[in-house]
């Protein structure tokens, strides 16, 4: 599997939803077009739920993997404004 290089991280470990995707949805309005996000995130709800809604808006989900702490890391490419 490919290494993705995330262009800025936003961990959201400490969030509860909604304030999951919106503290995720802030980050990515930072960022340029096809810029990646790379979004650290606990499992369950925001697991399930981030990735969905970034897809919604119309960006790229890349990958969704667990990651040795237990948590996940998301990466998103920006494809829209």
């Amino acid at each position: 599997m490919a290494k993705i290089t995330a262009d800025h991280t936003v961990d959201i470990t400490g969030q509860v939803c909604p304030m999951t995707f919106v503290v995720a949805k802030a980050a990515m309005e930072e960022l340029a077009l096809g810029q990646v996000l790379e979004v650290v995130m606990a499992d369950g709800e925001p697991a399930r739920n981030v990735p969905r809604s970034f897809k919604d808006d119309g960006h790229q989900v890349l990958r969704l993997e667990k990651r040795d702490d237990g948590h996940y890391s998301l990466f998103v490419k920006k494809t829209e404004d």
